[in-house]
């Protein structure tokens, strides 16, 4: 049996490869389980990407004011610049992305508490 570390969008996963002898069928193996998401602080209102994309701008830092409306973040998806705007006025208590990252739909961006 083999050890390989492959690398899906940014997470690193080790998997293990067996050479079987002869033409019997291999078993697949389970799915690697999904990155975990951060914790977002209790009361929060949560900002998640709408789309699958890369992040070109993050426009907030923890621990910044903002107003509903804001953009927080760039967004390019599909070759074209999407903002993401918060949905409330608040604080920023966590951002969860940065500049470059690759996100999926429904990924966490950041919390405004």
């Amino acid at each position: 049996m083999k050890k390989y570390k492959v690398n899906v969008n940014g997470t690193v996963y080790e998997v293990a490869i067996e050479l079987m002898d002869g033409a019997a069928p291999v078993a697949a193996a389970p799915a690697p389980a999904a990155a975990p998401v951060p914790a977002a602080p209790a009361g929060g209102e949560k900002v998640s990407s709408p789309m699958p994309g890369t992040i070109l701008a993050v426009n907030v830092q923890n621990g910044s004011p903002v107003k509903k409306g804001d953009v927080l973040f760039i967004l390019e998806a599909m070759k074209m610049e999407n903002e993401i705007m918060a949905p409330c006025d608040g604080t920023a208590a966590s951002v969860s992305v940065s500049k470059g990252a690759t996100v999926e739909s429904g990924t966490l961006l950041c919390v405004i508490g």
